[in-house]
């Protein structure tokens, strides 16, 4: 990986950063598809094989709280008894160390592999541990797809019920690299209420149901205020989300209420599953969560 300067050794393993296909400085570890057997190490099983269920948190636009609702669906899962990832793979503007309250930690190295951070029962990779916090990621779309594949093959996640990749908005070269590296169990779209983040949402939409990604369902997020006498302010518009799952028969995981407790958790590095656990708007993550995973059964089961 490179931060495009000569601060491009891997802070955690003097891990020399080219071309995404450039050897390891400390195994000559060949960095090549994430598909392909790692002979030279000696490792041959398939990435990800022991992983159960992966599941991709799409968008399509940014600013909808797609990260929000990765981390606290990480964390739900987890609660359950569940053994949960966390795969922060928005290169450009990771959030999942802030989110998480790891700024400055950096992940260990044993033997040829990374070893993930761990904290609310998640196992956590992102680009955010590996380099300066104020340094920018300035790749271009080979160089990051070598990332994420790296994230895959190279990190040692072992067994796990659930591996959630937190996806950065769009549909270019990270969603593509990981729709045809690992085989997505699902992915679940996040979107808000109002018209102009419908409008992308539809892309997303359409590039996995053209690589042949099952959707599980669509969230609307920040749905809407609840004001201190109990009624709501439909802030985004009303039922935007919900609407737009039903004509495209989506199944819809829940309506996510805007809440000061989100963004104070997401700033903090306590989310607010964690730090207001009954709140309005943790009961929707976790009941979010409950369908996700009923979602994931229904599919394991071919239904």
């Amino acid at each position: 990986m490179s931060t495009v300067h000569d601060e491009s050794i891997h802070s955690s393993c003097s891990h020399h950063h080219g071309n995404g296909k450039s050897p390891h400085s400390s195994c000559d570890h060949h960095h090549g598809n994430a598909e392909s057997a790692d002979t030279s190490c000696g490792h041959r099983e398939r990435p990800l094989e022991q992983v159960k269920n992966i599941i991709a948190v799409a968008s399509g636009k940014g600013g909808v709280g797609k990260s929000t609702f990765a981390v606290n669906l990480a964390i739900s899962l987890a609660q359950t008894g569940a053994k949960v990832g966390l795969i922060d793979a928005d290169l450009y503007g990771p959030s999942i160390p802030t989110m998480f309250g790891l700024p400055d930690t950096k992940p260990e190295v044993v033997g040829k592999n990374l070893v993930p951070l761990e904290k609310y029962g998640v196992k956590l990779m992102s680009i955010g541990f590996l380099i300066d916090i104020d340094t920018a990621v300035i790749w271009r779309g080979p160089m990051a797809s070598s990332a994420i594949k790296q994230f895959i093959s190279e990190v040692n996640w072992n067994e796990l019920d659930y591996l959630i990749f937190d996806l950065p908005p769009g549909t270019g070269d990270i969603q593509i690299t990981i729709t045809h590296s690992v085989p997505l169990t699902g992915a679940i779209i996040v979107t808000t209420p109002q018209e102009v983040a419908i409008s992308d949402v539809s892309k997303a939409l359409s590039m996995f149901r053209k690589v042949n990604v099952p959707i599980l369902g669509l969230v609307e997020n920040m749905s809407y205020y609840e004001l201190s006498d109990g009624s709501r302010d439909y802030i985004f518009g009303n039922q935007g989300g919900e609407t737009f799952a039903k004509t495209h028969g989506l199944a819809f995981l829940g309506s996510i209420p805007i809440d000061r407790s989100v963004r104070e958790g997401g700033d903090n590095g306590t989310p607010c599953l964690l730090s207001y656990p009954d709140s309005v708007t943790s009961k929707a993550f976790k009941q979010a969560a409950i369908e996700v995973a009923r979602r994931v059964s229904m599919i394991n089961a071919g239904q």
